[in-house]
């Protein structure tokens, strides 16, 4: 547990966890927690037990926001893509007048990428960090759509030019998974329209507009995950068309050679009758003549289907 008073953008660090309970002249507190600290924390600022709870026995949370007497709970899921599988880690949040805990289980960029920024903006307000906390949040979904696009037309164009059977188990997995960040976006969108339109107390009426704004780029996201699902189901119809395709393409080419050996089966079958008065039966070059006859027959018949695109 880290906790740090921050003024104007600019970090100082607290030794003793008490000293943060009285607010501060100027600034406010940001403790980053682990889990296991909010035994500590929850007497301190006087923490809701349902709101230490959740955050104690639940590791994948839905996004929602409780609003408590001295300070609001709000949970947001950070998300993360490493091109085979994305992972998305609960950020839980206490808001108060004079600070503002985040509670992690695992590290999550967001709060690395969070610093810079308040030095920058000059933060001075918990309410604030919050604001830049959960744009960082809202932002990084973005990123992660536009890799999932990416890798969407990266298995398209594979699909049209090589087909695999592994191709299937991908555009199962990558739709299964963009329903399940469908799910979560509809939830963490409402709890940034409270934020946005809801009068609360601890957020100030000028940061209600940052937080619009913020709200207006989570339904962009949440449509585009929309578009992506409607692209997977697209990217399985091409699949199975182009398996279907394929199919065809071998069994033409089956075809095709079978027709060409049929003229020759069926003269090595005359041939190969045991009669006596055969054309050419006693020549000296009757099987050259036949074989090449063979040959200039196979040909013919292999380009014919290759002029009419049969083969």
């Amino acid at each position: 547990m880290k906790a740090r008073l921050v003024q104007d953008g600019i970090f100082t660090l607290v030794e003793d966890i008490t000293q943060t309970m009285d607010p501060p002249a100027h600034g406010f507190y940001w403790i980053d927690a682990d889990v296991e600290d909010l035994v500590i924390l929850q007497p301190l600022f006087h923490l809701h037990e349902l709101a230490v709870e959740d955050c104690l026995t639940e590791e994948e949370q839905r996004p929602k926001i409780e609003l408590y007497d001295t300070n609001y709970f709000i949970v947001v899921n950070s998300i993360r893509f490493d091109d085979e599988e994305i992972f998305l880690r609960a950020l839980n949040i206490f808001l108060g007048r004079h600070y503002i805990i985040t509670v992690t289980r695992q590290k999550i960029n967001e709060l690395r990428a969070l610093k810079p920024i308040l030095w920058e903006e000059e933060v001075t307000t918990s309410d604030r960090f919050l604001y830049h906390l959960i744009d960082l949040v809202v932002d990084n979904y973005t990123n992660v759509g536009d890799r999932i696009e990416a890798k969407i037309e990266k298995l398209e164009e594979d699909i049209l030019m090589h087909t695999k059977k592994t191709h299937l188990n991908e555009i199962i997995g990558l739709r299964s998974e963009i329903l399940w960040l469908k799910k979560v976006l509809v939830p963490q969108k409402e709890v940034i329209a409270t934020l946005h339109k809801k009068e609360l107390r601890l957020i100030s009426e000028q940061l209600k507009k940052y937080f619009g704004d913020i709200y207006e780029n989570a339904v962009k996201i949440s449509e585009t995950f929309d578009t992506f699902r409607d692209l997977m189901g697209n990217l399985r119809e091409a699949y199975q068309s182009s398996v279907a395709n394929r199919a065809n393409e071998i069994m033409r080419v089956f075809t095709a050679l079978t027709t060409i050996f049929m003229p020759l089966t069926f003269i090595t079958g005359i041939y190969g009758m045991n009669f006596e008065n055969i054309p050419g039966m006693h020549w000296e070059y009757g099987d050259i003549t036949v074989l090449l006859f063979m040959v200039v027959v196979g040909l013919s018949m292999f380009f014919l289907f290759r002029k009419k695109d049969w083969l």
